[in-house]
This record gives structure tokens, C-alpha cells and sequence, in this order.
């Protein structure tokens, strides 16, 4: 699917071909958020399980003035308490030098869109506490601030623990 928001800007479903685009995307994100060493992924990877046999996520691009602007990964949850599925954002990320243009406003928009059309009962995601501009970012929306939930996460490494 491709929407076209204005002459200069469009969101779009990604396919195979994108995978080095959408991986350069995942490492400029890595970088801003000061976690570069933690990417593992490579091109195989993100083949094997973003277009593979079974799908564990999707990807929605942004083209600005036709090159790649940003990106969205996302995949469904479902939620025990409403009965309904719901939408993880695992990254949400604008190019630095095209942030200010509407590309993440129209990505999270279009996200909502999805969500909408599939029934989903919340999107979630986390922040880094040190990003007040993503925080207000999605506050413009309406979203709030889960206090009292605190994510826990078991690595790999911990698996056979």
C-alpha cells in the first residue's frame, strides 16, 4: 500500500528490494540513540524474518522528495484485557536533517490508520528517557506515559538460564 500525503512526501508498505535501505535506517537510528554496538542484525536477518516464511514484523517507509526519509517497525501483540490485538511500534525514526517536515507526524498517522483497520484495541512502544523530543512528539497525539509499568527483558544469553 502507498499513500501519497503531499507532492514532496509519501509512506509506503516496503518489499525485499528496501531490506539495505531499511537495514542503513535501523544502524542511522542505532547511532542517534547511542546503541550502535548492540546491532546484530544484518540483510539476511532482516530477509529471513521481516519477508520470510512467517513475517515477525513490518516495515513502512518514508520517501521525502524521492530518497528514503524514514522508517516504522512494527508488529501485533494482543492484549488478554480488551480481547483485541494491538500494534508494537519497535521504532519509529526520521532522518535528522528532514525532521520538522510532517515525516514522522504522517508515519505514526499512518500507523494509527493501520491499527484502525485492523481493530486493534492500542499501539504501544517506549521511549528513551532521555528523549524529551519523542516524548512530546507523541503526547501531540495524545498518548500517555504507562507509570507504574516497568519493562523487564530476557536476552538470549539468559534463554537457558
Amino acid at each position: 500500500m502507498k499513500k501519497i500525503i503531499n507532492e514532496k512526501l509519501i509512506i509506503r508498505d516496503t518489499t525485499e528490494k528496501d531490506i539495505p535501505q531499511i537495514f542503513a535506517l535501523i544502524k542511522e537510528l542505532a547511532e542517534y540513540e547511542k546503541l550502535s554496538d548492540m546491532v546484530t542484525a544484518d540483510e539476511f536477518i532482516l530477509k529471513e524474518n521481516l519477508f520470510g516464511e512467517r513475517r515477525y514484523a513490518e516495515v513502512i517507509l518514508s520517501e521525502y522528495e524521492g530518497n528514503p526519509a524514514g522508517y516504522a517497525l512494527y508488529f501485533y501483540n494482543f492484549s488478554t484485557f480488551n480481547g483485541k490485538p494491538g500494534i508494537y511500534l519497535e521504532d519509529l525514526y526520521v532522518r535528522p536533517t528532514l525532521r520538522k517536515k510532517g515525516i514522522g507526524k504522517a508515519l505514526f498517522n499512518y500507523l494509527i490508520e493501520i491499527a484502525k483497520s485492523n481493530k486493534c484495541g492500542k499501539i504501544e512502544w517506549i521511549v528513551l528517557d532521555w528523549n524529551k523530543s519523542a516524548m512530546e512528539f507523541y503526547k501531540s497525539f495524545g498518548a500517555k506515559p504507562m507509570n507504574g509499568w516497568i519493562t523487564f527483558r530476557l536476552g538470549e544469553e539468559e534463554f537457558n538460564h
